[in-house]
């Protein structure tokens, strides 16, 4: 009788030690997630085939890997549904931070407020989106203020006169407005320049030669070809090594490494860096800060200033910045 007794005290013992080890096991689960949510950051960015991309992608991988977390780098595309589903990605791996150069502002924002109901903070570079208080930081170059210095060595160099074309970026991506502004508010203060022709090559390369090459065609008369990115003057530049047209100056906008070799042989004559790797890096620094605190470290809204590179500075010039 006295084991029959027992029996009810130790199956209670046994059923509270059960518990009590399933919710340590509970407990060590939401620690691994919550462990992992601080520990990966998910890197987003259009084409690394871009070198201005591909150095966006190391410069915040390195620096993130550098700070103690595990990375994962996604190419988007420039297509809106590959960006959806890499933010897809980084809510299901509980991402600690996204760093994001997008897609388009219009079709970025769902996505990005998507991260933020799901608790992963967003870094946008490179790009902006339209509305505030859904991303914790966008951090750009002053494309206003490069346009400016790109538009006034133009007119420089074209003696503030003559035929020009422009070649315009993407029309979803609001840099492309921006920069085109930027060249006009200098170049429409010149009333003998004459603009005779304005294209969108959508910032690719083989595009923008297709697109001189007609320019060329109807304007024969044309001295100049202003670029809203380096990939497209690269192109123009490649159309009229074609047609034999050394005599034409071509201006463009990023700071490439390849835009900067072609400046020191006397072809394209100028473009206006981006500090690429350094604003990728601004924002990984942010998200960790953020990351470590809840609270952002900075404004929003963050522009980085940019610099003319043209025959003057082009030797001093290394992956998308000036030594000093």
């Amino acid at each position: 009788m006295a084991h029959r007794r027992l029996l009810p005290v130790i199956f209670a013992a046994t059923l509270l030690f059960t518990a009590a080890c399933g919710s340590d096991s509970e407990d060590e689960t939401a620690g691994a997630s919550a462990e992992t949510k601080a520990n990966l950051v998910v890197i987003i960015t259009p084409s690394p085939d871009n070198v201005f991309f591909k150095a966006e992608q190391d410069a915040a991988d390195a620096k993130a890997k550098e700070l103690g977390y595990e990375t994962l780098v996604i190419s988007h595309d420039d297509d809106p549904t590959k960006q959806s589903q890499a933010i897809d990605t980084a809510i299901s791996r509980k991402a600690g931070a996204i760093i994001l150069d997008n897609a388009g502002a219009d079709a970025t924002e769902a996505a990005v407020q998507r991260a933020k109901d799901a608790g992963i903070p967003s870094f946008l570079i490179d790009r902006e989106i339209n509305s505030t208080g859904i991303a914790v930081a966008q951090i750009v170059s002053n494309n206003a203020q490069g346009a400016a210095l790109g538009g006034q060595e133009f007119a420089t160099l074209m003696d503030g006169k003559g035929q020009y074309a422009e070649l315009l970026g993407k029309e979803t991506d609001t840099n492309a407005g921006v920069r085109s502004k930027g060249y006009h508010d200098i170049l429409d203060q010149f009333p003998d320049l004459e603009m005779v022709a304005q294209q969108t090559a959508n910032w690719d390369q083989a595009e923008a030669l297709s697109k001189t090459q007609t320019i060329l065609q109807a304007h024969p008369k044309i001295k100049g070809i202003i670029a809203g990115n380096d990939t497209m003057a690269l192109g123009a530049q490649a159309a009229l090594d074609a047609a034999g047209r050394d005599d034409v100056i071509v201006v463009g906008f990023d700071g490439s490494p390849d835009v900067v070799e072609s400046i020191k042989g006397d072809q394209i004559k100028a473009t206006v860096l981006q500090p690429a790797s350094q604003i990728a890096e601004m924002a990984v620094e942010q998200a960790d800060q953020y990351i470590s605190t809840g609270k952002a470290s900075q404004p929003e809204k963050q522009s980085v200033d940019c610099v003319l590179v043209n025959a003057e500075n082009a030797a001093s010039v290394t992956n998308f910045a000036v030594a000093n």
